[in-house]
């Protein structure tokens, strides 16, 4: 019944609702509080209350039309909104019609994707990667072309991303707070990035985009900073969400904004909108576009992940593992304590441990902790991490 690719990919499809899927059936034999389950990016903080206020104010109103379609970029003032955020943020003169609104920046990735590539044009990943990435670029006939970042920093190296481009390259996505290792890519790399990318364009006579996918930007720690990419890469797309920033995941909101310095910027917005029609998703969801203009300002109890990082990362190196300390994002990416990380993985599960293998991520010999949980979570796990650690000394 179902398309043979299809059947393909579900043999290779995420490792993180795999082991969500065996949290849920950890949880109904022990009990919820007995398991630790840290398998999924499902945020614990709830939203700031500014978003609750707007958000109620945005039910009870009553004006006429207020959930009728409107033009597939987005409200006008919504995007202006954003446009006036980034042209801040970027300092380069974004305007409202560099703005596309969409369902999470999931559905605008894909729209990035559908409007870019034509069949067989590659499209470079850095591994460690979010899995679905490698789908999104399949979904548009695209190649996904994976390079390895330095294993002992997780930072790209722009020679190698170099090495990798060749006249089929239409795009690089990055990843800055970076998921699954919390890295943030500094300023220097960036540029030597662009320094590269620049001679490979020059010397194929093409251009090439580079996707910022940015969910994690305002989830930031220790006064780390995090580059604007608009200022560095000529051809650049934002891709943005507020799922992790106002912990609104299932509301599925999100943008893609376009590098106003990019040539013919009006035929990509042109494509970008109707790619965002023709996928499905016709407009981001009106409820949601609606409540942003006045959270644009507020982002989630960063501290409390702070605490949450802290706790967790100190007492994982107390017992043993080795991990990089995450500037960002909610997620730790430990080394295993044995090579293989499947099985590493699934030996935890006998201390109803629930982490994701670092395969998943194309990175082996790691596995990812999303520490986006109750803190009680946490505290209450640190036994069993340590049991797991001494099963292997």
């Amino acid at each position: 019944m179902i398309s043979s690719k299809i059947k393909d990919n579900l043999g290779k499809s995420s490792f993180i609702r795999a082991m969500f899927e065996e949290g849920e059936k950890l949880r109904k034999q022990f009990g919820a509080d007995k398991v630790f389950d840290f398998s999924i990016g499902n945020p614990d903080i709830e939203p700031p209350e500014i978003l609750k206020a707007a958000l109620k104010r945005a039910v009870m109103d009553e004006r006429p039309k207020l959930h009728c379609y409107m033009s597939n970029a987005g409200f006008t003032d919504v995007r202006s909104s954003i446009a006036s955020r980034l042209a801040n943020d970027t300092g380069a003169p974004v305007s409202l019609e560099n703005v596309v609104m969409t369902c999470g920046a999931g559905g605008a990735l894909n729209v990035a994707l559908k409007t870019l590539l034509n069949p067989g044009e590659e499209v470079i990943v850095l591994s460690p990667y979010f899995v679905e990435y490698l789908f999104y670029i399949d979904n548009h006939g695209g190649k996904s072309v994976i390079v390895q970042t330095d294993p002992t920093t997780f930072k790209p190296d722009p020679e190698d991303i170099y090495k990798a481009i060749n006249e089929k390259t239409k795009a690089i996505i990055i990843n800055s707070p970076h998921n699954p290792t919390g890295v943030i890519y500094s300023r220097s790399v960036l540029e030597k990035m662009a320094e590269r990318l620049a001679a490979r364009e020059k010397e194929f006579g093409t251009s090439i985009c580079v996707i910022s996918d940015e969910p994690y930007s305002k989830i930031v720690y220790d006064n780390a900073q995090v580059t604007p990419i608009f200022k560095i890469f000529k051809n650049s797309i934002i891709v943005d969400s507020f799922s992790k920033s106002l912990s609104l995941p299932g509301e599925r909101i999100g943008y893609l904004a376009a590098n106003p310095a990019i040539e013919n910027v009006q035929l990509l917005m042109d494509g970008l909108i109707f790619s965002n029609r023709t996928l499905g998703y016709v407009n981001a969801p009106a409820l949601f576009q609606r409540i942003l203009p006045e959270s644009l300002d507020a982002v989630v109890e960063v501290d409390e992940y702070k605490k949450r990082r802290d706790l967790l990362y100190d007492n994982l190196i107390k017992f043993g593992y080795e991990c990089i300390k995450p500037e960002g994002a909610f997620y730790l990416f430990p080394k295993s304590l044995i090579p293989d990380d499947v099985e590493f993985c699934k030996r935890a599960m006998k201390y109803n441990l629930i982490i994701v293998p670092g395969k998943g991520f194309g990175c082996p010999g790691h596995f990812r902790i999303a520490y986006c949980v109750d803190i009680n979570i946490i505290k209450n796990s640190l036994p069993a991490f340590e049991a797991l650690a001494k099963e292997f000394k």
